[in-house]
């Protein structure tokens, strides 16, 4: 198998990911995901995908990541992950797609406005 290269994507979280078969390594920027990602709830969104498709011992994935905060680069590296698998087998697809792991989610933090103290939040108001 060739390595396969996918991007996910999450708020303003880019990851760019390389799988590879192997034994189920996976370095995020270099530095092995435990480290990286060191709360539990994190790194099993980053296993989430393996488990659905019981693949978890069966790819090395390098993933580079930037922007963001970590939870959104969780989220980032986990679609890029389901987007890999699809690539690899198509049989992945239908048992991915009801977790929502296959959808980019939109969600973005809304601009400031000027005149205003955040995007929504307003200066007090005085009325005399």
């Amino acid at each position: 198998m060739a390595a396969i290269q996918t991007i996910g994507r999450r708020k303003t979280a880019v990851a760019r990911i390389i799988l590879n078969e192997g034994k189920g390594e996976m370095l995020v920027n270099k530095i092995p995901a435990a480290q990286y990602f060191q709360t539990e709830i994190l790194l099993g969104k980053l296993a989430q995908p393996f488990e659905l498709t019981n693949t978890k011992d069966t790819f090395d994935v390098k993933v580079t990541v930037t922007g963001g905060g970590v939870n959104g680069q969780a989220e980032a590296v986990r679609l890029a992950i389901s987007r890999a698998l699809c690539e690899v087998n198509p049989e992945y697809r239908p048992m991915l797609k009801p977790d929502g792991l296959l959808t980019r989610d939109p969600r973005m933090v809304e601009r400031k406005k000027f005149g205003q103290k955040k995007a929504r939040k307003r200066f007090q108001f005085s009325k005399r």
